[in-house]
């Protein structure tokens, strides 16, 4: 379990700098390997694969729960049998330590 899980998140309303990249690469680590730093822009990524749109749809809905109680939300593409899930801050268009809070409680959604 990474130290990431016992955090909250705070409120952001912009006013602070966003991450570097060696900030964010830093946070990455304590992440499961399949969350990706975009080259192309200041964003996490990741996507899940599932058997079933049940388990998909099941798995979303857990995101929403920790979105909602986090009050802090990710851009989700959903199908059949994926979710792509995005973080980034956009009231400071950038990675923020919110964006990483999220992934790392995620990563401890059973994915069976």
């Amino acid at each position: 379990m990474s130290e990431l899980t016992e955090k909250r998140c705070v409120p952001c309303e912009g006013g602070m700098p966003p991450l570097t990249r060696e900030q964010a690469g830093a946070l990455a680590k304590q992440l499961s390997p399949e969350w990706v730093l975009s080259k192309e822009g200041p964003c996490l990524r990741r996507e899940f694969r599932f058997k079933d749109f049940y388990r998909t749809m099941s798995f979303v809905n857990a995101v929403a729960h920790i979105a909602n109680i986090e009050d802090h939300h990710p851009d989700l593409e959903v199908g059949y049998h994926y979710c792509r899930v995005q973080y980034t801050t956009h009231a400071i268009k950038g990675l923020s330590e919110n964006d990483f809070i999220c992934a790392a409680k995620i990563d401890q959604i059973p994915l069976s």
